[in-house]
């Protein structure tokens, strides 16, 4: 993530440098008529180049250090220097208008209101000094100068904060945004990965176990049996193929292998053919009107026939297996039923050396994807069935 610094905002910089420029032309409209009346010119050109001088000095030492005891000391500096040049000469009162915008900006207002009122009676004192006497009329431009100075350091204090409030929450609203999008990102993988989990252990891991549980029954009963153990190793080679097409379809994020141009009949089929040839007695009824589901659908019903005929052949010692696809008018389901020793299917078995534990749970989750919903019945002894049902339009 980039981090910006904001801008100064361009109405803000133009205020600060409209104020150098009026600051100087004050200053100079000044000097210039107080040498044009031929009177103190030494003293005026001695006063202006220090007001000048000491006025840009704490123009640059602004750029290196924000302590407010330092401003304020030179801004008492600069108002000394100027009442200095205002009593040389009338002309000079008139620059008090950006030390009225200076005291404003630099000081806490209650600080600058009073400093901004002494510097008004200093100017009109000091009109008052050189007329000979006080003026109404000649008091009442310092004092509307020094109105027009506070409303327009107000307006400046509040476009300031306005442009703080809004770097701050143009701030938050960034890093908002890329939390967000770190945690999207973050539960993309997670769900990524658990999706890869389930179709792993749904496909390859149990093809690969009944590979090595066949091969490990034909080993067995080779020496006795030779036939029949090839047999076993024929089918034990059919599931290494089976599991190396769903290792290139994972690679591929295509269609599983066993609806590629069929229906979820006919995968169901062959795979209670190949539960047969693995030495159970197995069966299919499909009651209803087959009709094409969407993928998703026929993908989750599939994948839970297999792992359930898998826990069959692998945990189940049972010898005959039926299954049975039932297609209703809003949903479909797959009953898959054996005689097997059951179990407690509110502690399903996570010894390593029998299962994983993670094949009800995978089970339960891709079916909740498309809307499904798996039960679970079984007791110690008593056989084993699963139901999986989906509706008919998907979630």
């Amino acid at each position: 993530m980039t981090s910006t610094v904001p801008a100064r905002p361009v109405a803000l910089a133009l205020l600060r440098r409209a104020q150098h420029v009026l600051f100087a032309a004050l200053l100079l409209v000044g000097l210039v008529r107080t040498l044009s009346e031929g009177r103190h010119e030494l003293a005026a050109i001695a006063g202006t180049a220090t007001l000048v001088a000491w006025y840009l000095g704490g123009v640059l030492l602004s750029r290196r250090s924000t302590d407010r005891r330092l401003a304020a000391c030179w801004l008492f500096g600069l108002a000394v220097g100027w009442t200095g040049l205002s009593i040389l000469s009338a002309d000079f009162v008139w620059v008090a208008f950006p030390l009225f915008l200076l005291c404003m900006q630099m000081l806490p207002m209650p600080v600058a209101l009073w400093s901004v009122a002494g510097l008004t009676a200093v100017t009109v004192a000091a009109i008052a000094w050189h007329r000979g006497g006080f003026d109404v009329a000649a008091a009442l431009g310092p004092v509307i100068g020094a109105v027009v100075a506070v409303v327009i350091t107000v307006v400046y204090r509040d476009l300031r904060r306005q442009n703080e409030t809004r770097d701050r929450l143009l701030a938050e609203l960034t890093a908002a945004r890329d939390r967000l999008a770190v945690t999207e990102r973050r539960a993309g993988t997670l769900a990524e990965r658990e999706r890869l989990a389930r179709e792993i252990h749904d496909t390859v891991a149990q093809s690969l176990a009944s590979i090595i549980l066949v091969l490990r029954s034909a080993r067995e009963a080779y020496a006795e049996a030779p036939e029949p153990a090839r047999r076993q190793v024929d089918a034990a080679l059919g599931s290494a193929r089976d599991a190396l097409e769903d290792t290139r379809r994972l690679v591929r994020a295509l269609a599983p292998a066993e609806l590629d141009g069929g229906s979820l009949p006919e995968a169901l089929r062959r795979l209670v053919t190949e539960t047969e040839a693995l030495g159970l007695d197995a069966s299919l009824v499909v009651d209803g009107d087959p009709a094409l589901l969407p993928t998703p659908l026929a993908v989750a019903l599939l994948r839970t026939a297999q792992g359930a005929l898998a826990n069959v052949r692998a945990h189940a010692g049972a010898t005959r297996v039926a299954v049975t696809l039932t297609f209703q008018p809003g949903s479909v389901a797959v009953d898959v039923a054996d005689d097997g020793k059951g179990f407690d299917p509110a502690r399903p078995s996570s010894d390593p050396a029998t299962g994983t534990g993670m094949g009800l749970a995978a089970m339960r989750d891709r079916l909740a994807e498309v809307g499904g919903r798996l039960l679970v019945e079984s007791e110690p002894g008593g056989g084993t069935a699963v139901n999986a049902t989906v509706p008919r339009e998907g979630p």
